[in-house]
Order: C-alpha cells, then structure tokens, then sequence
C-alpha cells in the first residue's frame, strides 16, 4: 500500500478502500467463504440450535503484554459462543478506523486476529470497514460477531445453578486486567503479567463430554469474577458461597492489585471460564480441564447454597466471611 496512514477516502466506497481491503483484510482472513465476495456468509443446515453473539472491543492501549485488540476481539466472541455449549462456525468483524491511524499499526492488528481466528480453527468469513474523522473514534474499534451451534441435548442456562452444585473455575484470574492497566499505566513489574486471553471452545467441548449436565457457565471478563457470580446468584436465585483460598491469584497478581489499589475478583479475565455443575460430576470435570492447556489451573472455588439467594459470600482466608457485591463502578474502564 502507498500511504501510511488511514486517510478518510479509506472508508469511502471507492478505490483506496478496495485497495485497503484487497490489500491487507483479505490476504489476512482468506477462506472460501470470503474469496466469494458476497454481502454475506452462507452456512449449510446445521443440526442442533443456532447460538448468535456480538461484542465491541474500545480497548486502549491496543497492545498489551501477550495480546491486542484484535486477537481478544477474536477470542472474546468466541468464548462467548462456548459458555453457552456452542461449537463455533464463524466470526464476522466490523472495524472502525480514526483517520490517522497507521497502516502498520493496522497490519499488525489484523494479523493478531488472522493468527487467533485460524488457531482456533473459526474463520473469518465476512466483515464491514468504516472510517472516521480524526476525534470521531479512538485510533480503532472493533466489533466482532459469532455464530454457533448447540448440540441436542446442551441447555447451559444463567438461571439453572441449584443449591449444592460445585463452581469450578478454569483459570486463574486478574491477569488481563493487571496487563492491561500495567501498560495504561507505564507500570512495569521484575516478572511481567501477561493477558490470559485465548479461546476456550475446545475446553468447554471436552467438559461436556465428560458431563453433558452442566448447568451454568460464563466468561469473567468486564466485571471479573465478582460481577459474574452476583449475576449468576441472581438469575438462579440461589446464593454463592467461595473459599478466597481457593482462589487461583499469582503472586504478581496480587502485588499488582495491592500497588494500585484493585481488588482481582473484579478484574476482568480474557481466557477463563467459571461453571456450576452438579457435585457428582466435580471431580472428573477437573480432572478433565487439568488435562488441557485452557484448564491447567482448574479448581473447585465453592458451592451454591440455599440460604440467602442472590447473595455472594467469601470465606476469607483469616476465618472471616465477606460479602462480594456487584461492583458499583467501572474499575477499568474500555477494558473490552
């Protein structure tokens, strides 16, 4: 490409965008399906229900340690589908570049999503491109969406945990979120955190394979694990109850949290999920998830009791009990 810059005549409808997405989108994201050229894709009858998700991603900065923007726009759809049991099919991506931008920036960008789509094995397969006036966006947006199919016989559904079921999570959690307000913040650590953020499809396909009755599970991003469970709590209408020393935090983590004064449990995550499953099936589900890369760290966090529902409690490692409530604020704002 001649220029280096995305100039407005980028997004016009005319040559230069024909240019910008010929010479860097395509080449990036090729597949069948988009080397047809249509307005649309087109998938064969499938067998199971149809799982459809979207997200927009206003992350800045748009790198961070272990990731940017566009490999987490890739894996947070994703993982979006998979919480809900579904097998991903393919992504859409819908991109607003400020004028400005530079073309470098936005090779490097769409390369990241191109390396994350393919080693998930979940193409691309169409997209949209806009771009704005200097000031009409910060550097580059991106929305991306999925769809996915559940096979008969999954209904994993927010409002079916029941009193007594075991919460597992995958992963350990904080470290999207402390990599990210590291860099914001120009805070560098002796061992440096790095995102979490991958996709988790595969893990969740091998967890129903070991136990087809999983009631619930979601993603911990935006909101971080507090959030998620006083969501869970409340659409279940059971109450929660976590062990803090349970709880997978590293080290640097925790160093990060208490250097700039945030608590991990509402820290957002980009590669862990948390599920409620029946107690009976606790054990073989971790050692299932351990077996994987995405479930190294899986662990039994707590159970859902029925007293006080809605509510979210910790046992604290002191011997204490805190409650966690839904957070109030935004402690990391555009994190996703």
């Amino acid at each position: 490409m001649k220029h280096t810059h995305i100039l407005l005549a980028h997004g016009s409808g005319g040559a230069m965008m024909h240019d910008l997405i010929n010479d860097l989108f395509l080449p990036a994201f090729d597949n069948a399906e988009l080397r047809k050229g249509n307005d649309q894709a087109v998938f064969e009858k499938q067998d199971g229900r149809l799982a459809f998700t979207t997200d927009s991603y206003v992350v800045q900065p748009l790198f961070f340690p272990g990731g940017c923007i566009g490999d987490l726009a890739v894996h947070g759809t994703i993982n979006d589908l998979a919480v809900g049991g579904a097998m991903p099919l393919g992504l859409s991506v819908g991109m607003i570049i400020e004028e400005g931008l530079e073309i470098d920036t936005l090779r490097r960008i769409v390369q990241a999503m191109h390396t994350a789509a393919r080693d998930a094995g979940v193409p691309i397969v169409t997209g949209d491109t806009k771009v704005v006036e200097r000031g009409g966006c910060d550097k580059l947006f991106i929305n991306t969406a999925g769809i996915g199919v559940i096979p008969d016989g999954v209904h994993i559904d927010g409002g079916s945990a029941r009193p007594g079921d075991a919460i597992l999570l995958s992963g350990r959690i904080g470290e999207h979120g402390i990599a990210v307000m590291s860099e914001r913040r120009g805070v560098r650590f002796s061992t440096p955190v790095v995102t979490d953020s991958k996709p988790l499809h595969r893990l969740v396909q091998r967890m129903l394979a070991v136990c087809p009755d999983i009631r619930v599970m979601r993603d911990p991003t935006r909101g971080g694990l507090g959030a998620t469970l006083n969501e869970i709590a409340s659409q279940s209408t059971v109450g929660i109850e976590i062990n803090e020393e349970a709880l997978p935090i590293t080290a640097e983590v925790q160093g990060a949290c208490d250097l700039l004064g945030l608590d991990p449990l509402y820290l957002a995550n980009e590669g862990a999920l948390v599920a409620f499953v029946p107690e009976t099936c606790a054990d073989a589900l971790l050692h299932a998830m351990r077996a994987m890369p995405e479930g190294e760290y899986a662990c039994h966090i707590g159970n859902t009791i029925a007293d006080m529902p809605g509510l979210v409690r910790m046992k604290t490692g002191i011997g204490g009990t805190r409650v966690i409530a839904m957070p109030s604020g935004e402690m990391l704002p555009r994190i996703c």
